[in-house]
């Protein structure tokens, strides 16, 4: 019985360990908070699906929670030509290099880097599935100042509100349909809206240095959001 109670006081233990204590914003993202970065370049994200296109779609909607965050940046469609002219499309190239001459170019502070690690669609299970990273690194210092993580089911599912077997029936019917015309612009505007929520507000935000007590998100999360939500 006692060796059976401390296995068990063992196993508590283990699992507490295992989950990642909360800790407030100004903690999580200290760098952030110190070095008050202003504007942003978003780099081409880096697709890793047979989603040729996903590329496109997340390059287009990651300014805008970026902008509602408080941040100022870079016009898109401008940085994307000057860095295809530059031979610079290839983000993967320089996420690991020196990001000095990105920050003299463009008088960005900090660089957006985003890798597509999946992409599936589901007509059956009703849900596009994505797990995306996102990394933000300053262009000062090189350092990696924000860092999540995410698996993220983008739910599709449409209720009739009919009941019994003829109502589920409906429901699958009407819910793959659904997603069959779901925008993939749609899926990357709620992936990128969800994970910089926890982003800590820049200068153009009324909560500017008055979010650090907040608790920070975890960095490596799974979430499923209903269609519509963003």
């Amino acid at each position: 019985m006692k060796k059976a109670l401390f296995i068990f006081s063992l196993l508590v233990l283990s699992l507490a360990s295992c989950s990642a204590p909360k800790v407030a914003k100004s903690t999580a993202y200290q760098q952030m908070y110190e070095q008050e970065p202003l504007t942003i370049l978003l780099m081409p994200p880096i697709n890793r699906t047979t989603n040729v296109e996903a590329k496109e779609y997340f390059h287009t909607t990651l300014n805008v929670p970026l902008a509602n965050a408080g941040y100022y940046v870079v016009p898109p469609f401008l940085s994307m030509e000057i860095l295809k002219k530059e031979s610079a499309y290839d983000a993967e190239l320089f996420l690991n290099s020196p990001l000095k001459t990105f920050g003299e170019i463009f008088g960005a502070d900090l660089a957006v880097f985003t890798i597509i690690n999946k992409w599936d669609k589901s007509a059956i299970g009703s849900t596009v599935k994505v797990e995306v990273e996102y990394i933000i690194k300053s262009t000062r210092t090189n350092e990696v100042l924000y860092n999540r993580k995410g698996e993220v089911v983008y739910d599709t599912s449409v209720s009739t509100g009919a009941g019994g077997v003829l109502g589920l029936v409906a429901d699958l019917a009407v819910s793959a349909l659904n997603t069959a015309a779901t925008k993939y612009v749609d899926v990357a505007k709620a992936c990128n809206s969800y994970t910089f929520g926890d982003l800590p507000t820049g200068k153009y935000n009324p909560k500017f240095k008055q979010d650090g007590n907040e608790l920070a998100g975890p960095k490596v999360f799974t979430v499923r959001l209903k269609s519509g939500m963003y």
